[in-house]
Protein backbone atom coordinates (compact mmCIF):
# COMPACT_ATOMS: atom_id res chain seq x y z
CA UNK A 1 0.00 0.00 0.00
CA UNK A 2 1.32 3.45 -0.89
CA UNK A 3 2.59 5.60 1.96
CA UNK A 4 0.05 8.39 1.36
CA UNK A 5 -2.88 5.95 1.58
CA UNK A 6 -4.69 5.99 4.92
CA UNK A 7 -6.91 3.36 6.52
CA UNK A 8 -9.98 4.89 8.14
CA UNK A 9 -12.95 3.49 9.99
CA UNK A 10 -16.06 3.32 7.80
CA UNK A 11 -18.11 5.23 10.38
CA UNK A 12 -15.61 8.08 10.33
CA UNK A 13 -15.99 8.74 6.60
CA UNK A 14 -19.62 7.77 6.00
CA UNK A 15 -22.87 8.26 7.90
CA UNK A 16 -25.88 5.96 7.53
CA UNK A 17 -29.59 6.67 7.77
CA UNK A 18 -32.26 4.02 8.38
CA UNK A 19 -35.64 4.11 6.68
CA UNK A 20 -39.17 4.71 7.96
CA UNK A 21 -42.24 2.50 7.98
CA UNK A 22 -45.66 4.18 7.74
CA UNK A 23 -48.77 2.04 8.40
CA UNK A 24 -50.27 0.20 5.44
CA UNK A 25 -53.48 2.15 5.95
CA UNK A 26 -51.63 5.12 4.41
CA UNK A 27 -50.58 3.24 1.28
CA UNK A 28 -51.92 4.27 -2.09
CA UNK A 29 -51.39 2.30 -5.29
CA UNK A 30 -52.18 5.27 -7.50
CA UNK A 31 -50.25 8.58 -7.63
CA UNK A 32 -51.84 11.44 -5.65
CA UNK A 33 -51.04 15.06 -4.86
CA UNK A 34 -48.99 15.24 -1.69
CA UNK A 35 -47.83 11.62 -2.01
CA UNK A 36 -44.37 10.25 -2.77
CA UNK A 37 -43.19 6.89 -4.00
CA UNK A 38 -42.51 4.41 -1.18
CA UNK A 39 -39.46 2.25 -1.88
CA UNK A 40 -39.03 -1.30 -0.64
CA UNK A 41 -36.13 -3.56 -1.67
CA UNK A 42 -38.16 -5.18 -4.46
CA UNK A 43 -38.77 -1.74 -6.02
CA UNK A 44 -35.10 -1.27 -6.85
CA UNK A 45 -35.34 -4.21 -9.24
CA UNK A 46 -38.54 -3.31 -11.09
CA UNK A 47 -41.61 -1.08 -11.13
CA UNK A 48 -44.27 -3.80 -10.96
CA UNK A 49 -45.64 -2.95 -7.50
CA UNK A 50 -45.50 0.83 -7.15
CA UNK A 51 -46.72 2.16 -3.80
CA UNK A 52 -47.17 5.75 -2.62
CA UNK A 53 -47.32 7.29 0.87
CA UNK A 54 -48.12 10.81 2.13
CA UNK A 55 -45.22 13.26 2.24
CA UNK A 56 -44.08 13.65 5.84
CA UNK A 57 -41.18 14.88 7.96
CA UNK A 58 -41.02 11.33 9.34
CA UNK A 59 -40.14 9.90 5.93
CA UNK A 60 -36.56 9.19 4.92
CA UNK A 61 -35.84 10.27 1.35
CA UNK A 62 -33.34 9.17 -1.27
CA UNK A 63 -32.47 10.55 -4.68
CA UNK A 64 -31.08 9.17 -7.95
CA UNK A 65 -27.42 9.49 -7.00
CA UNK A 66 -27.76 7.91 -3.55
CA UNK A 67 -26.37 4.48 -2.66
CA UNK A 68 -28.46 2.37 -0.29
CA UNK A 69 -27.97 -1.02 1.34
CA UNK A 70 -30.34 -3.89 2.04
CA UNK A 71 -30.38 -4.48 5.81
CA UNK A 72 -32.06 -7.84 6.49
CA UNK A 73 -32.21 -11.50 5.50
CA UNK A 74 -31.35 -12.54 1.96
CA UNK A 75 -31.00 -8.88 0.92
CA UNK A 76 -28.26 -8.02 3.43
CA UNK A 77 -25.60 -5.97 1.66
CA UNK A 78 -27.54 -5.70 -1.57
CA UNK A 79 -26.56 -2.45 -3.29
CA UNK A 80 -29.58 -0.34 -4.24
CA UNK A 81 -29.26 2.65 -6.57
CA UNK A 82 -31.05 4.87 -9.11
CA UNK A 83 -34.39 5.38 -7.35
CA UNK A 84 -36.05 8.46 -5.91
CA UNK A 85 -38.58 8.39 -3.08
CA UNK A 86 -39.08 7.52 0.60
CA UNK A 87 -37.40 4.25 1.60
CA UNK A 88 -38.52 1.75 4.22
CA UNK A 89 -36.85 0.23 7.29
CA UNK A 90 -35.34 -2.70 5.36
CA UNK A 91 -33.10 -0.21 3.57
CA UNK A 92 -30.22 1.95 4.84
CA UNK A 93 -28.99 5.06 3.03
CA UNK A 94 -25.26 5.79 2.85
CA UNK A 95 -24.07 9.37 3.27
CA UNK A 96 -20.34 9.39 2.41
CA UNK A 97 -18.17 12.38 3.24
CA UNK A 98 -17.45 13.61 -0.30
CA UNK A 99 -14.46 15.63 0.90
CA UNK A 100 -12.80 12.27 1.65
CA UNK A 101 -14.59 9.73 -0.56
CA UNK A 102 -15.26 9.70 -4.28
CA UNK A 103 -18.80 8.32 -4.55
CA UNK A 104 -17.95 5.91 -7.36
CA UNK A 105 -14.92 4.66 -5.40
CA UNK A 106 -17.20 4.17 -2.40
CA UNK A 107 -19.68 2.21 -4.57
CA UNK A 108 -16.91 -0.16 -5.66
CA UNK A 109 -15.88 -0.61 -2.03
CA UNK A 110 -19.43 -1.58 -1.07
CA UNK A 111 -19.70 -4.27 -3.79
CA UNK A 112 -16.25 -5.67 -2.99
CA UNK A 113 -15.58 -8.70 -0.81
CA UNK A 114 -13.65 -6.36 1.48
CA UNK A 115 -17.03 -5.02 2.63
CA UNK A 116 -19.46 -7.79 1.73
CA UNK A 117 -17.68 -10.65 3.54
CA UNK A 118 -17.29 -8.63 6.74
CA UNK A 119 -20.95 -7.61 6.54
CA UNK A 120 -22.10 -11.23 6.07
CA UNK A 121 -20.27 -12.26 9.25
CA UNK A 122 -21.85 -9.42 11.21
CA UNK A 123 -25.34 -10.20 9.89
CA UNK A 124 -24.97 -13.92 10.64
CA UNK A 125 -24.61 -13.09 14.34
CA UNK A 126 -27.93 -11.26 14.38
CA UNK A 127 -31.22 -13.01 15.17
CA UNK A 128 -32.81 -11.13 12.24
CA UNK A 129 -29.80 -11.70 9.93
CA UNK A 130 -29.43 -7.92 9.74
CA UNK A 131 -27.12 -5.11 10.80
CA UNK A 132 -27.09 -1.59 12.21
CA UNK A 133 -24.73 1.29 11.45
CA UNK A 134 -22.96 0.57 14.75
CA UNK A 135 -22.18 -2.96 13.51
CA UNK A 136 -20.18 -1.63 10.55
CA UNK A 137 -18.71 1.52 12.09
CA UNK A 138 -15.24 0.00 12.60
CA UNK A 139 -14.86 -1.63 9.17
CA UNK A 140 -11.44 -0.53 7.84
CA UNK A 141 -11.45 1.32 4.51
CA UNK A 142 -8.29 2.10 2.55
CA UNK A 143 -8.69 5.77 1.69
CA UNK A 144 -6.27 7.17 -0.88
CA UNK A 145 -6.28 10.86 -1.80
CA UNK A 146 -9.27 11.79 -3.98
CA UNK A 147 -7.09 12.05 -7.09
CA UNK A 148 -5.93 8.45 -6.59
CA UNK A 149 -9.49 7.28 -5.89
CA UNK A 150 -10.56 8.77 -9.22
CA UNK A 151 -7.63 7.08 -10.95
CA UNK A 152 -8.63 3.72 -9.42
CA UNK A 153 -12.24 4.29 -10.45
CA UNK A 154 -11.13 4.85 -14.06
CA UNK A 155 -9.17 1.58 -14.01
CA UNK A 156 -12.13 -0.31 -12.52
CA UNK A 157 -14.67 1.23 -14.92
CA UNK A 158 -12.56 0.30 -17.95
CA UNK A 159 -11.92 -3.24 -16.69
CA UNK A 160 -15.57 -3.83 -15.77
CA UNK A 161 -16.74 -2.48 -19.14
CA UNK A 162 -14.54 -5.03 -20.93
CA UNK A 163 -15.65 -7.82 -18.60
CA UNK A 164 -19.29 -6.91 -19.15
CA UNK A 165 -18.85 -7.10 -22.93
CA UNK A 166 -17.28 -10.58 -22.71
CA UNK A 167 -20.00 -11.59 -20.25
CA UNK A 168 -22.77 -10.51 -22.63
CA UNK A 169 -21.13 -12.46 -25.47
CA UNK A 170 -20.95 -15.58 -23.27
CA UNK A 171 -24.60 -15.17 -22.21
CA UNK A 172 -25.60 -14.72 -25.87
CA UNK A 173 -23.73 -17.90 -26.83
CA UNK A 174 -25.43 -19.74 -23.97
CA UNK A 175 -28.85 -18.54 -25.12
CA UNK A 176 -28.07 -19.37 -28.76
CA UNK A 177 -27.09 -22.95 -27.86
CA UNK A 178 -30.41 -23.44 -26.08
CA UNK A 179 -32.36 -21.94 -28.97
CA UNK A 180 -30.58 -24.16 -31.51
CA UNK A 181 -31.49 -27.27 -29.51
CA UNK A 182 -35.10 -26.09 -29.09
CA UNK A 183 -35.35 -25.37 -32.83
CA UNK A 184 -34.01 -28.84 -33.64
CA UNK A 185 -36.60 -30.51 -31.40
CA UNK A 186 -39.36 -28.37 -32.88
CA UNK A 187 -38.31 -29.32 -36.41
CA UNK A 188 -38.30 -33.06 -35.62
CA UNK A 189 -41.77 -33.13 -34.09
CA UNK A 190 -43.36 -30.69 -36.55
CA UNK A 191 -42.12 -32.12 -39.85
CA UNK A 192 -43.73 -35.53 -39.50
CA UNK A 193 -43.92 -38.07 -42.32
CA UNK A 194 -47.21 -39.60 -43.44
CA UNK A 195 -46.41 -42.92 -41.76
CA UNK A 196 -46.32 -41.33 -38.29
CA UNK A 197 -49.13 -42.22 -35.90
CA UNK A 198 -50.86 -40.10 -33.29
CA UNK A 199 -52.34 -41.50 -30.11
CA UNK A 200 -53.48 -40.11 -26.82
CA UNK A 201 -50.93 -40.68 -24.10
CA UNK A 202 -53.33 -43.00 -22.29
CA UNK A 203 -53.32 -45.38 -25.27
CA UNK A 204 -49.57 -46.02 -25.13
CA UNK A 205 -49.29 -46.31 -21.32
CA UNK A 206 -49.09 -49.58 -19.39
CA UNK A 207 -49.14 -47.89 -15.98
CA UNK A 208 -50.05 -44.40 -14.76
CA UNK A 209 -50.15 -44.07 -10.98
CA UNK A 210 -50.10 -41.43 -8.30
CA UNK A 211 -50.45 -44.06 -5.58
CA UNK A 212 -49.28 -41.82 -2.74
CA UNK A 213 -52.09 -39.35 -3.18
CA UNK A 214 -54.71 -41.95 -3.94
CA UNK A 215 -56.58 -41.97 -0.61
CA UNK A 216 -53.67 -43.59 1.25
CA UNK A 217 -52.03 -40.59 2.90
CA UNK A 218 -52.92 -41.45 6.48
CA UNK A 219 -51.77 -45.05 6.01
CA UNK A 220 -48.54 -43.85 4.44
CA UNK A 221 -48.00 -41.35 7.21
CA UNK A 222 -48.20 -44.16 9.71
CA UNK A 223 -46.06 -46.62 7.77
CA UNK A 224 -43.48 -44.62 5.84
CA UNK A 225 -40.69 -42.82 7.63
CA UNK A 226 -38.52 -40.55 5.54
CA UNK A 227 -34.90 -40.38 6.67
CA UNK A 228 -32.05 -38.04 5.80
CA UNK A 229 -29.47 -40.76 6.41
CA UNK A 230 -28.97 -43.66 4.02
CA UNK A 231 -31.39 -46.55 4.38
CA UNK A 232 -32.77 -49.18 2.03
CA UNK A 233 -34.44 -47.24 -0.83
CA UNK A 234 -34.34 -43.74 -2.26
CA UNK A 235 -37.60 -41.84 -2.07
CA UNK A 236 -37.35 -40.04 -5.41
CA UNK A 237 -38.62 -36.45 -5.55
CA UNK A 238 -38.61 -33.84 -8.32
CA UNK A 239 -35.79 -32.00 -6.49
CA UNK A 240 -33.58 -35.08 -6.95
CA UNK A 241 -33.80 -34.73 -10.72
CA UNK A 242 -33.02 -31.02 -10.50
CA UNK A 243 -29.78 -31.63 -8.57
CA UNK A 244 -28.83 -34.83 -10.45
CA UNK A 245 -29.30 -37.00 -7.36
CA UNK A 246 -26.25 -35.37 -5.78
CA UNK A 247 -27.59 -34.00 -2.48
CA UNK A 248 -30.43 -33.88 0.05
CA UNK A 249 -31.64 -37.40 -0.70
CA UNK A 250 -34.45 -39.01 1.30
CA UNK A 251 -34.57 -42.71 2.19
CA UNK A 252 -37.08 -45.29 3.40
CA UNK A 253 -36.79 -48.73 4.96
CA UNK A 254 -37.28 -52.02 3.12
CA UNK A 255 -40.59 -52.45 4.95
CA UNK A 256 -41.81 -49.10 3.62
CA UNK A 257 -40.49 -49.89 0.13
CA UNK A 258 -42.37 -53.21 0.05
CA UNK A 259 -45.50 -51.50 1.39
CA UNK A 260 -45.45 -49.00 -1.49
CA UNK A 261 -45.71 -51.68 -4.20
CA UNK A 262 -47.21 -49.48 -6.89
CA UNK A 263 -44.62 -46.77 -6.35
CA UNK A 264 -41.52 -48.85 -7.06
CA UNK A 265 -39.25 -47.32 -9.71
CA UNK A 266 -36.91 -49.47 -11.79
CA UNK A 267 -35.58 -46.89 -14.26
CA UNK A 268 -36.69 -45.64 -17.67
CA UNK A 269 -40.08 -44.47 -16.35
CA UNK A 270 -41.47 -41.03 -17.13
CA UNK A 271 -42.15 -38.91 -14.05
CA UNK A 272 -44.54 -35.95 -14.28
CA UNK A 273 -45.03 -33.52 -11.39
CA UNK A 274 -48.66 -33.46 -10.36
CA UNK A 275 -48.76 -30.40 -8.10
CA UNK A 276 -46.58 -27.39 -7.35
CA UNK A 277 -44.15 -27.62 -10.26
CA UNK A 278 -47.04 -29.13 -12.20
CA UNK A 279 -46.32 -30.61 -15.62
CA UNK A 280 -42.55 -30.81 -15.22
CA UNK A 281 -41.35 -33.98 -16.99
CA UNK A 282 -38.39 -36.20 -16.06
CA UNK A 283 -36.97 -39.50 -17.28
CA UNK A 284 -35.88 -41.84 -14.49
CA UNK A 285 -32.29 -43.04 -14.98
CA UNK A 286 -31.19 -46.58 -14.25
CA UNK A 287 -29.93 -46.57 -10.64
CA UNK A 288 -28.33 -49.54 -8.95
CA UNK A 289 -30.50 -49.52 -5.83
CA UNK A 290 -34.22 -49.75 -4.95
CA UNK A 291 -36.18 -46.54 -5.55
CA UNK A 292 -39.69 -45.44 -4.70
CA UNK A 293 -41.67 -42.43 -5.97
CA UNK A 294 -42.47 -39.62 -3.51
CA UNK A 295 -45.80 -37.83 -3.29
CA UNK A 296 -47.18 -35.29 -5.78
CA UNK A 297 -45.89 -36.94 -8.97
CA UNK A 298 -47.18 -39.40 -11.56
CA UNK A 299 -45.24 -42.56 -12.37
CA UNK A 300 -45.68 -43.64 -16.00
CA UNK A 301 -44.58 -46.86 -17.70
CA UNK A 302 -45.05 -47.00 -21.43
CA UNK A 303 -46.03 -49.81 -23.74
CA UNK A 304 -42.60 -49.90 -25.39
CA UNK A 305 -43.87 -52.01 -28.27
CA UNK A 306 -45.41 -48.68 -29.40
CA UNK A 307 -43.25 -45.91 -27.99
CA UNK A 308 -39.85 -45.62 -26.36
CA UNK A 309 -39.76 -43.80 -23.03
CA UNK A 310 -36.85 -41.59 -24.05
CA UNK A 311 -38.58 -40.61 -27.29
CA UNK A 312 -41.77 -39.61 -25.44
CA UNK A 313 -39.71 -37.77 -22.81
CA UNK A 314 -38.04 -35.71 -25.53
CA UNK A 315 -41.38 -34.98 -27.16
CA UNK A 316 -42.97 -33.85 -23.88
CA UNK A 317 -40.05 -31.46 -23.35
CA UNK A 318 -40.29 -30.02 -26.86
CA UNK A 319 -42.24 -26.83 -27.59
CA UNK A 320 -45.22 -28.82 -28.89
CA UNK A 321 -45.24 -31.14 -25.88
CA UNK A 322 -44.90 -28.32 -23.34
CA UNK A 323 -47.72 -26.39 -24.97
CA UNK A 324 -50.02 -29.40 -24.62
CA UNK A 325 -49.05 -29.89 -20.97
CA UNK A 326 -49.38 -26.19 -20.08
CA UNK A 327 -52.86 -26.03 -21.63
CA UNK A 328 -53.95 -28.81 -19.25
CA UNK A 329 -52.59 -27.34 -16.01
CA UNK A 330 -55.30 -26.20 -13.61
CA UNK A 331 -55.32 -23.60 -10.83
CA UNK A 332 -53.64 -20.25 -10.24
CA UNK A 333 -52.21 -20.21 -6.71
CA UNK A 334 -51.59 -23.96 -6.54
CA UNK A 335 -51.15 -25.43 -10.00
CA UNK A 336 -51.91 -29.06 -10.71
CA UNK A 337 -52.51 -31.52 -13.53
CA UNK A 338 -54.87 -34.49 -13.37
CA UNK A 339 -54.46 -38.08 -14.54
CA UNK A 340 -57.14 -37.61 -17.16
CA UNK A 341 -55.42 -34.53 -18.52
CA UNK A 342 -52.12 -36.42 -18.75
CA UNK A 343 -53.84 -39.27 -20.57
CA UNK A 344 -55.36 -36.83 -23.09
CA UNK A 345 -51.99 -35.48 -24.33
CA UNK A 346 -51.54 -36.41 -27.99
CA UNK A 347 -48.23 -38.13 -28.83
CA UNK A 348 -47.07 -38.24 -32.49
CA UNK A 349 -44.63 -41.06 -33.17
CA UNK A 350 -42.98 -42.98 -36.04
CA UNK A 351 -41.80 -46.60 -36.06
CA UNK A 352 -39.66 -47.87 -33.19
CA UNK A 353 -36.65 -47.93 -35.51
CA UNK A 354 -37.10 -44.27 -36.41
CA UNK A 355 -37.75 -43.38 -32.76
CA UNK A 356 -34.36 -44.88 -31.92
CA UNK A 357 -32.69 -42.86 -34.67
CA UNK A 358 -34.37 -39.66 -33.47
CA UNK A 359 -33.31 -40.30 -29.86
CA UNK A 360 -29.71 -40.90 -30.94
CA UNK A 361 -29.64 -37.65 -32.93
CA UNK A 362 -31.19 -35.67 -30.08
CA UNK A 363 -28.76 -37.13 -27.56
CA UNK A 364 -25.77 -36.32 -29.78
CA UNK A 365 -26.89 -32.70 -30.19
CA UNK A 366 -27.79 -32.49 -26.50
CA UNK A 367 -24.30 -33.64 -25.55
CA UNK A 368 -22.72 -30.97 -27.73
CA UNK A 369 -25.11 -28.34 -26.39
CA UNK A 370 -24.32 -29.28 -22.79
CA UNK A 371 -20.57 -29.00 -23.43
CA UNK A 372 -21.04 -25.54 -24.94
CA UNK A 373 -23.29 -24.51 -22.04
CA UNK A 374 -20.70 -25.78 -19.57
CA UNK A 375 -17.98 -23.73 -21.28
CA UNK A 376 -20.17 -20.61 -21.27
CA UNK A 377 -21.16 -21.04 -17.62
CA UNK A 378 -17.54 -21.56 -16.60
CA UNK A 379 -16.57 -18.42 -18.49
CA UNK A 380 -19.28 -16.46 -16.64
CA UNK A 381 -17.99 -17.83 -13.32
CA UNK A 382 -14.42 -16.92 -14.25
CA UNK A 383 -15.48 -13.39 -15.17
CA UNK A 384 -17.16 -12.89 -11.80
CA UNK A 385 -14.01 -14.14 -10.08
CA UNK A 386 -11.93 -11.74 -12.19
CA UNK A 387 -14.11 -8.82 -11.04
CA UNK A 388 -13.62 -9.87 -7.42
CA UNK A 389 -9.87 -10.16 -7.93
CA UNK A 390 -9.62 -6.67 -9.42
CA UNK A 391 -11.72 -5.21 -6.60
CA UNK A 392 -9.55 -7.01 -4.06
CA UNK A 393 -6.45 -5.36 -5.50
CA UNK A 394 -8.16 -1.98 -5.46
CA UNK A 395 -9.05 -2.18 -1.78
CA UNK A 396 -5.78 -3.64 -0.63
CA UNK A 397 -3.87 -0.71 -2.13
CA UNK A 398 -2.42 -2.61 -5.12
CA UNK A 399 -3.88 -0.54 -7.96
Amino acid sequence: MKTNYQTKKLGEICDFQGGSQPPKSQFSYEPKDGYVRFLQIRDFGNDKNITYIPESKKNRYCFDGDILLGRYGASVGKILINKKGAYNVAVMKTIPNLDILDKRYFYFYLISDEFQKKLSKVAARSAQAGFSKEDIYNFPVITPPLSDQQRIVKILDEAFEKIEKVKKDAEKNLQNSKEIFESYLQNIFTNKNNDWKENRFGEIINLLTDYHANGSYQILKANVELKNTEDYAWMVRSTDFENNFQKDKRYITKKSYDFLKKSKIFGNEIIICKIGNAGKVYLMPKIDRPCSLAMNSFLIRLNESKCLSEYVYQYLNSKNGREQIESRILGTTTKTITKDNVRSIVIPYPSLKEQNIIVEKINALSEGTKKLESICKQKLTDLEELKKSILSKAFSGEL
